[in-house]
């Protein structure tokens, strides 16, 4: 793994992670097994983007990596991360392609990580009323939409299985390796990104100051403690949500473990009052984007 701070502020500097991948056991047909190139360099990302057919999503935006290979993979910042001191990388769950990527699956804004990211970035940075003459906005914060790993199709085995999740730990623990050394940072994995999250937490680094476990399936464990961080762990799942349906078990490689809103858990869990479904926890507006903002600029 590359070190923490090589992601060099001002300097565009390409940053490739070559580390293999290891998992215990072998990936479905399907998901990625190669290690995703990262470059603070964005032309560089741009050219690649262009010469797989993609020039037009590239065009005015940042995108720290991209790969076009079976289901797609893209990761976009929101922000600068040259002068960001607080990030905020957004983990998505099932059925996110790069397809997908700015329309949502199935069409649908909300589902789109490019859409979650910029609902973040605008909620965090919304000018604030102020008695004294501070800034009227919130500190530099950069917002990052990480499609970095293959998640899985559907509610099909993959989806009740660790693996991609597995891998997709692989690929968030390096990410998080080349943030620039000065900043600290906020994880959300929204339903089975959330497992990706909390299998990746052991080795995310002190930088990683809060977790966020968004209609988790479960993050892999069955408690907090057992996740191996010093991060503060946060929780929150509608009671429209369909995911509370889901059993909260791990057994022989099937499920995910804990619920993570459940009382003997162990995280602290956010609003989720005016949530009306799976996919409406980072709408403007909803109880939950609202308690996310002070998380993020609290540091």
């Amino acid at each position: 793994m590359l070190a923490r701070g090589s992601f060099v502020r001002g300097t565009a500097l390409a940053l490739v992670l070559t580390t293999s991948l290891s998992t215990s056991t072998a990936l479905p047909v399907g998901a990625a097994t190669t290690p995703l190139a990262v470059s603070a360099d964005y032309s560089i990302t741009a050219r690649a983007m262009s010469a797989a057919g993609y020039g037009d999503m590239a065009v005015g935006r940042r995108f720290l990596a991209f790969d076009p290979a079976g289901d797609g993979r893209a990761v976009e910042v929101i922000g600068d991360l040259a002068t960001a001191r607080r990030i905020v990388i957004l983990v998505p769950g099932n059925d996110t392609t790069l397809r997908d990527f700015d329309r949502g699956l199935g069409g649908v804004a909300r589902r789109a990580p490019a859409v979650q990211a910029r609902t973040v970035f605008d909620a965090v940075n919304r000018p604030v009323a102020r008695s004294d003459a501070g800034p009227d906005v919130r500190p530099d914060v950069a917002v990052v939409a990480w499609l970095g790993y293959d998640s899985p199709e559907g509610l099909g085995m993959a989806a009740i299985r660790e693996e991609r999740a597995r891998a997709g730990a692989v690929e968030l623990q390096r990410f998080v390796g080349v943030l620039p050394v000065e900043a600290t940072v906020v994880v959300v994995g929204h339903s089975y990104g959330s497992a990706v999250v909390g299998l990746a937490a052991p080795g995310l680094g002190p930088a990683v100051t809060d977790l966020v476990a968004l209609a988790s399936p479960g993050m892999g464990v069955s408690g907090a403690a057992e996740l191996g961080t010093g991060a503060r762990i946060w929780a929150g799942t509608s009671d429209r949500d369909w995911i509370r349906r889901v059993p909260h078990v791990k057994i022989a490689g099937f499920g995910h473990g804990a619920d993570p809103t459940a009382p003997g858990f162990g995280a602290r869990i956010l609003p989720t009052g005016n949530v009306s479904n799976h996919d409406s926890y980072l709408v403007p507006g909803s109880a939950t984007l609202t308690a996310l903002v002070p998380i993020v600029v609290g540091g």
